[in-house]
């Protein structure tokens, strides 16, 4: 008789090669590679989310336009504003060098930045919870006439909003690699089994039982997911790893990738695989088994 014990012997029924082998492995290991970009992606978008939120929050800008000759006066008021606003830090004017590169990438290096009608620019860091943006621009509006407050708020919202998004959407990909994982190696299963149900009634017929031959096509093919898995994981770590650092040129895309202790983040995904393939194998295995007679 076949028996629990005999799970070397069982897994003999199990194709040890051929393309149910080749298709577990390669889908395996390809959704781990595309799972170890997904995940960096949600990684580098929360980073960025949370980085554009706290930063454009930290500050406010004053824009104070006015004829020539008044520009000074209006710049001393606005300041004398600042300077009394309660959960401020200390307001700072941005010189003439900082203004230009601001307005570098639209009139380029050699645009005579003193010769344009630019208002002047001041920076007012928040540093307490009792900070009133409307308080402040009312009292701009009347202490300092053509003094604008700008909060970033038009703007930042929809950065953070966008960041979140992608986020959002690292995740919902990792769902759905791991189901399309899932329905993979459940269709390389069923179709092991239907090879073999010639071989099924026989081993019926001598003892064994469904739970005994389901048990070693689990075991081999969740052994196929994890080796597939393990192979694609360290394939797109290798090439996370070869992206451009943070501080290179080229804006978001640098920091795609994992940092400090994230780097073992993606060592979850073959433990991970090999769990949705013993699920996916298990439930297909005893379906399939209840169906051949």
């Amino acid at each position: 008789m076949v028996n629990g014990g005999e799970g070397g012997k069982g897994d003999r029924i199990v194709p040890p090669t051929g393309f149910t082998a080749q298709l577990t492995l390669f889908s395996a290991a390809a959704m781990a590679f595309l799972a170890v970009f997904a995940l960096a992606l949600a990684l580098a978008t929360g980073r960025l989310a949370d980085r554009w939120s706290q930063e454009l929050a930290g500050s406010v800008t004053v824009r104070v336009s006015a004829a020539a000759a008044e520009q000074e006066a209006r710049v001393q008021s606005a300041l004398s504003v600042l300077d009394q606003t309660p959960g401020a830090g200390a307001p700072r004017r941005l010189p003439q060098d900082e203004v230009a590169a601001l307005l570098e990438p639209w009139f380029g290096p050699d645009m005579p930045v003193d010769a344009l009608p630019v208002p002047a620019l001041i920076e007012l860091p928040v540093t307490g919870r009792d900070f009133d943006t409307e308080g402040l621009r009312l009292r701009l509006e009347t202490e300092a006439p053509g003094a604008v407050l700008d909060d970033h708020s038009a703007w930042r919202r929809p950065l953070v909003s966008a960041a979140q998004r992608l986020r959002f959407l690292g995740i919902v990909s990792l769902l759905l690699i791991g189901a399309a994982s899932a329905a993979m190696i459940t269709l390389a299963a069923k179709a092991a089994l239907a090879a073999n149900g010639q071989v099924i009634r026989v081993l019926r017929l001598i003892g064994a039982r469904d739970i005994t031959i389901a048990t070693a096509f689990v075991r081999r093919f969740t052994r196929r997911a994890a080796i597939g898995s393990t192979i694609g994981t360290l394939a797109g770590m290798a090439g996370i790893a070869l992206l451009p650092d943070a501080t290179a040129a080229g804006g978001f895309l640098t920091g795609l990738g994992f940092q400090g202790w994230g780097w073992l983040l993606p060592l979850l995904i073959p433990f991970i695989a090999a769990g949705v393939g013993f699920v996916a194998t298990r439930w297909a295995a005893l379906k399939m088994l209840g169906a051949v007679r």
